[in-house]
């Protein structure tokens, strides 16, 4: 991970943060006017480790999201993945395998080769 992190409270104790990395992909994908648009990250049962992560714009905040914002650009994270989430780090991650948006979870005991699921 590298650059600085914009870091907000979580559900518990350790917060959730987004590295300048993810900003700035979101901030192209949104061509630099996010509008009303933001990144959200959500936590879903299923994949091959128990829980999956996703990625989706959206529009739409609810009044119980976290969201953490720079510079106008948006990441919202719901009430119900907040928890499972507290003390991650959303990055982007640009790797020979691909670019993507990724989660360094310190509550995932294992994960999948993808790095889309895990398990706590």
């Amino acid at each position: 991970m590298d650059g600085s992190l914009v870091m907000v409270d979580g559900a518990q104790s350790g917060g959730i943060g987004v590295t300048d990395a993810a900003f700035t992909q979101l901030a192209a994908i949104l061509g630099g006017d996010p509008g009303e648009k933001l990144l959200r990250v959500a936590v879903l049962g299923g994949g091959c480790s128990g829980f999956q992560y996703t990625f989706e714009l959206d529009e739409t905040v609810a009044e119980d999201d976290i969201v953490i914002e720079k510079d106008g650009i948006r990441v919202a994270v719901d009430s119900v993945s907040q928890p499972f989430l507290d003390g991650a780090v959303i990055d982007y991650k640009n790797e020979l395998i691909g670019a993507h948006f990724a989660v360094e979870n310190p509550n995932a005991t294992s994960s999948c080769g993808c790095g889309t699921s895990f398990s706590i």
